[in-house]
Parts: C-alpha cells; sequence; structure tokens
C-alpha cells in the first residue's frame, strides 16, 4: 500500500499540479477567503487523489481541504471510524499561486481517528518523505532519525507561524523569544516545516491553526523519526483534534526546552 500511494502521489504531482507551475491564468487563481488560495491545481488534484486513493482501498472516505471548504461537514469523517484519507493536494498554494516554492502534496491515512501512514512530496524537488506508525519514517527509501540530543534553549532554531497566533501568544514570543537561537515565520507550507525538523534544519515549529490536512501527514513522519508533537498543555496530536495551538519538536527534551522558554509560567489561558 504504501509504494501504491507513493506512485499515486507522484504521478498526480507530474501530471496535474506541476503543468501548472508558473502557468496558471487569472481564472484559475480564487480566494477562498482573505489571503487563503485556492487554484485549479487544487481541485484537479484532489479529484485524482479521491478517485485513486479510494480504489486503491475500497471502503474508504476521503477527507481534502477542497471538499471541506465546499462542505464542511466533510471534516467529520476523520472520527466517524473506519479508513480515511485526508489529502492536501496543494500544501503551500500561495506560493504555488505566485510561482514560488516550496509547495507539496501531503496525504494521510487514518484508521479510527488514529494516523497509521503519512505521504509528503515535494512536488518541485521530486522528494517524498512516508512513513507508518511502528515501522518507522523515510526519505526516498532512507531511514530517518531526528536529533537525540537536545542543545540548550539558546541553540535551537526553528519555525514559529505568527500568522494565526492570538495576541496572547505573540505577547509571549515577543517576550521570551529571544532565550532561543533563532526562529522564522517559515516557508508557509508545512509539507516543508516537517520533514526539516526531522533532517536538523530546524529543531521545533510552533504552530496555531491546526488543520488535519496541514498537519496530521507531518506529526507522524516526525514521530517516527523520534520526534514529538504536543499540544502547548502536553496533550498528543491526533487528526480528530480541533484544538488549536500545537509545539512540534526533535525530541522530548527539545519540545521542554522550547516550551519553557517561551512558557515559563506555563502556555496562556486561550478560548477557542
Amino acid at each position: 500500500m504504501l509504494d501504491q500511494v507513493s506512485e499515486l502521489i507522484r504521478e498526480v504531482a507530474q501530471t496535474v499540479v506541476l503543468p501548472r507551475f508558473r502557468r496558471l491564468t487569472a481564472d484559475e487563481v480564487y480566494q477562498k477567503s482573505p489571503g487563503d488560495m485556492v487554484t485549479i491545481a487544487d481541485q484537479e488534484s484532489e479529484r485524482a487523489l479521491t478517485r485513486g486513493l479510494t480504489a486503491l482501498l475500497p471502503g474508504s472516505v476521503v477527507v481534502g481541504e477542497e471538499a471541506v471548504a465546499a462542505d464542511p461537514a466533510v471534516r467529520d469523517r476523520i472520527g466517524a471510524g473506519g479508513a480515511v484519507w485526508i489529502v492536501d493536494p496543494v500544501d503551500g498554494t500561495n506560493n504555488f499561486a505566485a510561482g514560488r516554492t516550496p509547495f507539496c502534496v501531503m496525504t494521510a491515512l487514518v484508521r479510527d481517528g488514529e494516523t497509521v501512514a503519512a505521504w509528503i512530496l515535494d512536488v518541485v524537488e521530486d522528494r517524498l518523505t512516508v512513513a507508518e506508525l511502528g515501522a518507522g519514517a523515510f526519505r526516498d527509501g532512507v531511514r530517518l532519525k531526528a536529533r537525540a540530543d537536545a542543545p540548550a534553549a539558546a541553540g535551537l532554531h526553528g519555525v514559529i507561524s505568527r500568522k494565526y497566533l492570538p495576541e496572547q501568544l505573540r505577547n509571549q514570543v515577543d517576550a521570551y523569544g529571544d532565550g532561543l537561537g533563532g526562529y522564522t515565520g517559515g516557508r508557509h507550507c508545512a509539507g516543508h516545516e516537517y520533514p526539516a525538523i526531522v533532517a536538523d534544519a530546524q529543531q521545533f515549529g510552533l504552530f496555531w491553526r491546526i488543520l488535519p490536512w496541514d498537519h496530521a501527514p507531518g506529526t507522524l513522519i516526525v514521530r517516527e523519526a523520534g520526534g514529538v508533537a504536543r499540544h502547548l498543555d502536553g496533550a498528543e496530536y491526533r487528526p480528530t483534534n480541533r484544538r488549536r495551538g500545537l509545539l512540534v519538536a526533535a525530541n522530548g527534551e527539545i519540545w521542554q526546552a522550547v516550551h519553557s522558554t517561551l512558557f515559563p509560567d506555563g502556555p496562556p489561558a486561550i478560548e477557542d
């Protein structure tokens, strides 16, 4: 199944997504909400993946980003039991629409509310990262292991996605972020940020808006490589969760170091 899904994702990326990169016309780019773009490539990619994935696993259902945009009730399928594919047909759509990289195609397989397999394809680089629950994470067939040691907080670098952070968390980052080695706002593509943690290009990521198609694939990959993905109160991430706030790190000690630095008195109470 892993290989079959990998082949499908690569085929869709090569035949549907990549041919439209830097070739989109004005009427092929839409705005779902302010600052949130969708293109014809997103729509066609999701349709192709939906057909292919349900054919590979009869009886399964798909929760795709664009299907949920059209009907938010589709998201409820994730917690309904059985086999569910979570699909991000073009992760990093704003980059894609602007003719920038990175952008990815991402898929996760969820069974009874737990992510059991994940795929992230960097389309332009043709670099595929996959994971299977209990079997490890791999990039193009090579097993991945996240950083095992834990430098002091001042030696840690990562991404803090400020776009959706509520004011209380922005204030925490502004007040205590200098205690970390450094952070950026990221590349606007979750499919880039998660593999970067595993590869030690960065050691952590802090996110607020937690949509399953953005985070279900990457969290499994990070965990299977030895990392952690937890909410700010320490609860483990699950794709059925609708809570906000997620801290991802290469290992548990790094998670604790970043958390303690940014939230020395504990994270602020914020209503969803």
